[in-house]
């Protein structure tokens, strides 16, 4: 009993340090933006489109908010409305740069010492809109300043995201329609 006991915490401990130490860096053939500037980055950010995942599924109205932090990093401030419960629900993270921070390549954290992976892969030069992926391809997200982008911005996008590999026919294409002024306010 015991010895099974231990069995089972010693795979638990392997799966967590596995996950631990999964990569952090961009997809194979995907290139960070270079010539950062995350003080133009910071600041308030709205979901255009995403591809699918658990922690966003059914939200709505999904934003996110950077704010540099002395240390260099970034704490960033995900809301959403959950449509399912009719509340807004919203998770604190940290960002860290993977290396140098002229290169929009971190790693973020909203649990603890997990981290996954956050690429700025393409970049208005004004920070007006930006395409961000994850560790790999099934994590593409599509931000901006407004709450909406015209299709003269969307179009190339989606051109250069399915050249990178991502399957844009699988997107949401996220509703903000609803004013959340906690959105606002500042981590």
């Amino acid at each position: 009993m015991l010895l099974s006991r231990l069995s089972r915490l010693g795979a638990a401990a392997a799966m967590l340090l596995s996950l631990a130490a999964c990569s952090t860096l961009p997809p194979q053939g995907i290139q960070p933006v270079s010539g950062f500037d995350v003080q133009r980055y910071s600041g308030q950010w709205y979901e255009i489109a995403r591809l699918d995942h658990s922690f966003e599924r059914g939200m709505s109205d999904v934003s996110a908010r950077y704010t540099l932090q002395p240390d260099g990093s970034l704490a960033v401030l995900n809301r959403g409305y959950d449509t399912a419960t009719g509340r807004w629900k919203q998770a604190l993270g940290r960002a860290l740069f993977n290396a140098d921070p002229t290169t929009a390549s971190l790693k973020v954290s909203f649990f603890g010492p997990f981290y996954g992976g956050y690429h700025v892969v393409a970049m208005d030069p004004a920070y007006r809109w930006a395409m961000v992926a994850g560790n790999d391809r099934s994590y593409l997200w599509l931000l901006a300043r407004e709450r909406s982008l015209p299709e003269a911005v969307t179009a190339p996008l989606l051109q250069q995201a399915r050249a990178l590999g991502f399957d844009t026919s699988q997107l949401i294409w996220v509703s903000q329609q609803r004013h959340d002024d906690a959105a606002t306010a500042k981590p």
